[in-house]
């Protein structure tokens, strides 16, 4: 953009800056908001590197500070906050228990083994649909049957694996006791 056109755009802005803001204010419901937009806006002016002929400068200027306002709000969206972090921090310290990071392994052994219980049929299914993410649709392709058999050797093998798991889980850890959840 020629220096003439940034001068008479430099110019526009500062003539027009209070109905500017007054206009942010009103889209973005924050005078901060609005005057970081117009500040930011009236460097980008030096930046903008359009050829064409502005129609309508106002409006042009406007719009940037309304892209500029967007802009900032994605930017912040992404910034957490310091008791987002903390709260992440206790998240992960609960997560990293080497007890639960045992047990948890020690879960998956147990349904590996009860999965490897179920026929051949039904234990292939389970691992399209749950592991695979297949829809039941292709399964019933895939083994020849219909979608409502498909449905009921799914309900069977994943009713018979939470039964053995409830049972092996017992047995290796006693009943479990119900936490009430943290405020």
């Amino acid at each position: 953009m020629p220096d003439a056109i940034k001068k008479t755009m430099r110019e526009l802005f500062i003539a027009s800056y209070a109905e500017f803001r007054q206009r942010l204010c009103r889209r973005l419901g924050s005078g901060h908001l609005a005057d970081d937009a117009l500040h930011e806006t009236w460097l980008r002016i030096d930046s903008v590197s359009n050829d064409g002929v502005v129609r309508y400068p106002a409006a042009y200027l406007f719009r940037i500070a309304l892209n500029v306002a967007e802009e900032q709000r994605r930017n912040q969206a992404r910034i957490l906050s310091t008791d987002e972090i903390d709260a992440l921090y206790s998240f992960a310290d609960e997560l990293a228990d080497p007890a639960r990071i045992t047990q948890g392994q020690i879960e998956v052994e147990m349904f590996h083994a009860i999965l490897a219980e179920l026929p051949p049929r039904r234990r292939e299914m389970i691992i399209a649909a749950r592991f695979d993410d297949q829809p039941h649709a292709d399964i019933a392709r895939r083994f020849g049957v219909s979608l409502r058999t498909v449905e009921k050797e799914l309900k069977a093998g994943l009713q018979y694996c939470c039964e053995r798991m409830e049972k092996q889980y017992i047995q290796r850890f006693g009943p479990k006791i119900e936490t009430p959840p943290k405020p």
